[in-house]
């Protein structure tokens, strides 16, 4: 009996055992949503999820998910951030630039791999290079040192740079250009090929696959060659030659903006030895001969061709110009009358003297800041020849050019210039000896 009993007991406990272990609940994959992508960058972004429910079991490990094809899984790119429920932050790295992406979140138990809803983003572009350009230095007639300095590559490698340049500002790697390296950080750039006595004008480059970016401009100007006139380079000059042979640049000036008159000047003092019928204009070097003169004549300044010629031309009396053959054929010594023509006005504006000024202090020894010489005539102080001493002055502090009209029987009008400024008509003996400029008929 009492076997009986406890052979039915045991059968009651198996059943009961199998009963439960039939009726227990399995667990399933978790519950998660993705959550949007933001602070996307060029190599980087940040997502996360949120796992709302843990299918009956511990959620062991928990990310975001990533690739460039769609239907991303663990078995790609993936972040792994923490356990359990709740909402994560998932930060997405490495991303390639400028590259689209699907990325979700995902749960993991001991069920599976739960995912969450599919997300796309781009990651931003390869952006221009930022750079700064170095200021000119070591400058002389025909090169300069400048370079730059790459602080931003842009997210894509910069596989050219250097400095470009012209004589107009916002130079572009259309103009001339160095070309100095690869990648980021300073470099140095020889700027050479210049002309002498110009503004250039500086711009650092970098070139990336998103394009060709610049620096800051900066601009310096080269030296004068030694003792060279120093001509506007922003002007176009043409040229004349003289029966000596001599060539002079020209310069044609707009006198009246409302009629847009013109005239064409020598920009360049006359040099010649001849008159333009091939007869030799007498040269007077002696002072007791210069004064005693009624005649035509020359000299040159301190009687120094070598030094004089090229630069500051000859100093001539008015009998030579009154000969009316001093210029070359088609060309005459101007009038006083055309002389303030040119000036725009019956009068003189001392102003108008920076404009024919050469700039700079190459000839001018007197301080020269003020001259702009927008007119093109470059005018120098080539000094005179006095009339009763037969002395040499003023050379690199004024300009004086005859004109071709007399003041009286023994004098004649000329234009003088200086730096201070200062500009007037006055009139000269006829002995003394100034500089001539031509004008075109």
């Amino acid at each position: 009996m009492n076997h009986l009993i406890k052979s039915i007991l045991t059968i009651l406990v198996i059943s009961s055992v199998i009963t439960l272990t039939f009726c227990e609940k399995k667990p399933t994959i978790p519950v998660v949503t993705t959550t949007a992508v933001t602070a996307i960058a060029q190599t980087s972004a940040i997502s996360g999820g949120n796992v709302t429910g843990n299918g009956g079991a511990e959620v062991t490990a928990r990310g975001v998910c990533w690739n460039t094809t769609g239907n991303p899984d663990t078995g790609d790119n993936k972040s792994s951030d923490g356990t359990g429920t709740g909402t994560f932050t998932s930060y997405l790295t490495p991303l390639s630039i400028g590259t689209t992406y699907y990325a979700r979140a995902y749960a993991t138990n001991e069920a599976g791999t739960a995912y969450g809803n599919e997300l796309l983003f781009t990651t931003d572009p390869v952006l221009l290079a930022a750079l700064t350009t170095t200021s000119a230095s070591s400058i002389t007639t025909n090169s300069a040192v400048s370079g730059g300095n790459i602080t931003n590559d842009g997210g894509g490698q910069v596989t050219e740079r250097g400095v470009c340049w012209a004589a107009s500002e916002n130079p572009t790697t259309a103009d001339s250009k160095t070309s100095d390296g690869t990648g980021t950080g300073s470099f140095t750039s020889n700027i050479t090929g210049l002309s002498p006595a110009t503004t250039y004008y500086v711009r650092a480059y970098a070139v990336n696959s998103a394009g060709t970016s610049y620096g800051n401009q900066v601009y310096f100007n080269t030296t004068a060659e030694s003792n060279a006139i120093v001509f506007n380079p922003a002007l176009t000059y043409s040229e004349i030659t003289d029966i000596d042979g001599n060539v002079y640049k020209t310069i044609t000036v707009t006198v009246d903006k409302g009629s847009k008159a013109e005239q064409t000047w020598m920009a360049e003092n006359l040099k010649t030895t001849k008159y333009n019928d091939g007869a030799d204009i007498p040269l007077v070097t002696g002072t007791s001969e210069w004064i005693g003169l009624t005649s035509p004549a020359y000299c040159w300044y301190d009687n120094d061709e070598s030094a004089n010629k090229d630069i500051y031309g000859a100093l001539y009396n008015w009998f030579a110009v009154n000969t009316g053959k001093l210029c070359p054929d088609g060309w005459h010594v101007p009038t006083i009358i055309e002389w303030k023509t040119l000036t725009g006005n019956t009068g003189y504006d001392n102003t108008f003297s920076d404009k024919m000024r050469e700039v700079g202090a190459a000839h001018w020894i007197t301080p020269n800041d003020a001259a702009t010489n927008e007119t093109g005539l470059t005018a120098l102080p080539g000094g005179y020849r006095h009339e009763s001493l037969g002395t040499y002055g003023h050379q690199g502090y004024d300009c004086f050019w005859w004109s071709s009209t007399e003041a009286s029987a023994i004098s004649s009008w000329d234009i003088e210039l200086n730096t201070q400024p200062y500009m007037r008509s006055y009139n000269y003996q006829n002995k003394y000896g100034l500089s001539v400029r031509c004008l075109k008929d």
